[in-house]
């Protein structure tokens, strides 16, 4: 069973008028947000999207090679104005700000305290780690013969890691996932405490992404760093209250609030809505999963085209700092300029066949983690490494598997996130 709309081709012409990447009920069928960026690389690759107030419209970016450009930019084109499309003001920037809206040298500076954390060796000193909490997740989701995907494996298994790179209890992980779904799900009704955008949002304008969950994650996080400051560990929470920045400048208390956050979010929410659309994916492709099954040295190239198709994150902002031609528009210093990272993902310029789904597909230089980029994805590894391992443990479990459900998506332009995945499985 699959929803009606993962039938209709994504190459179905829309109507350039019709595009509206601000409406975020677009954003809910599986299929739109395709049609709207098909459109908009072939007739508009560079678009003014106008937004209601009090937001003053952006340029949609929808081009691998302009993505590319931007992203590499950070001089022309800033993250320090915020990197999601909400415009806030100075002050909120001096509250909210987290590493991924900073650049230069204290950007470096912060990216550097935890960069070697999530490089190879460490991460590949993770491996055994991996497998063994993969196999623990899938038994115990495997035995149950009929469950939701999304809550009993693409959730589990990343939080499970988050824990141990936080060196927090696993009863703590509800916990953690709840925290996540409330933040980034904060225009989903079914996840947010208050709606972005609702008068109600107002009084929480200083928080990261307007939710007072954010309260709930910064006590939790001032809470471990009390107990780890002056320590030896060597989680992540310690070495962020026990390591001095390569600049000389120590962080403050809010510099640990926000990167804390950051890393409950980003540690969970992007490898849990990969996992999830890697495997509606299989189910959908037959013939794709059939040839893992057959020939499991693939897995590590299907890996990057799960994350091209996935593109668990739609979109990342950035604000030009001058007049600058983009793609044959001329942008103004202050506007608003959006990498629609999902689109560069079905770039045909880039991509032969790209609405195609093919684990074994070559040369798959997709942008999911950013293109080139200061700010690329700093667990871009682990999350590779964890994507991995789940399919090589998964695949050879599975004698048969079938949806049974509807596939709800999360309501919004920035997460593309899968909420349940409802399937039957006979093992191996």
């Amino acid at each position: 069973m699959t929803n009606p709309a993962d039938a209709v081709d994504p190459t179905d012409p829309m109507p350039l008028a019709e595009v509206d990447l601000a409406d975020l009920d677009n954003f809910t069928d599986g299929v739109t947000p395709w049609r709207m960026f098909h459109t908009l690389r072939h007739e508009d690759p560079v678009h003014w999207q106008p937004e209601d107030a009090p937001n003053s419209g952006f340029w949609a970016v929808t081009r691998h090679e302009d993505i590319a450009r931007v992203d590499r930019d950070a001089e022309t084109f800033t993250s320090t104005k915020f990197v999601n499309l909400e415009e806030v003001d100075d002050d909120q920037i001096a509250k909210r700000a987290s590493i991924l809206e900073l650049d230069g040298v204290r950007h470096r500076a912060l990216r550097s305290l935890l960069q070697r954390q999530f490089g190879a060796s460490v991460i590949n000193s993770y491996a055994d780690f991996l497998r063994g909490l993969t196999a623990r997740t899938l038994d115990a989701a495997l035995a149950k013969g009929r469950f939701d995907f999304v809550k009993e494996v693409s959730a589990d298994f990343p939080i499970n890691v988050l824990a141990r790179l936080l060196d927090v209890p696993p009863e703590d992980n509800q916990q953690l996932i709840d925290w996540g779904n409330r933040i980034i799900g904060n225009t989903d009704p079914d996840y947010a405490d208050v709606l972005l955008g609702s008068a109600e949002s107002e009084q929480y304008r200083d928080l990261p992404f307007r939710s007072p969950a954010s309260l709930e994650v910064f006590e939790y996080g001032r809470e471990l760093a009390r107990r780890r400051r002056g320590g030896n560990g060597t989680d992540l929470v310690s070495r962020l209250v026990n390591e001095t920045p390569r600049d000389g400048v120590p962080l403050s208390g809010q510099d640990f609030d926000n990167y804390f956050l950051l890393l409950v979010v980003a540690g969970n929410e992007t490898t849990r809505h990969t996992i999830s659309h890697s495997m509606l994916a299989l189910l959908q492709h037959p013939e794709q999963l059939a040839r893992l099954q057959e020939d499991p040295s693939l897995i590590p190239t299907a890996v990057e085209e799960f994350l091209r198709w996935a593109s668990p994150v739609y979109h990342f902002r950035r604000t030009a700092t001058r007049d600058v031609e983009l793609g044959g528009k001329q942008v103004k210093e202050g506007d608003k300029v959006v990498m629609w990272y999902a689109s560069g993902n079905r770039d045909e310029k880039v991509f032969g066949n790209p609405y195609d789904f093919d684990v074994a597909r070559a040369d798959n230089d997709h942008v999911t983690f950013g293109k080139g980029s200061p700010h690329l994805c700093l667990g871009n590894l682990l999350a590779r490494t964890e994507i991995r391992i789940m399919f090589e443990e998964l695949i050879p479990r599975l004698s048969t598997i079938r949806l049974t459900g509807e596939v709800p998506r999360v309501r919004s332009n920035f997460v593309n996130g899968i909420k349940q995945l409802p399937v039957e499985v006979t093992v191996s």
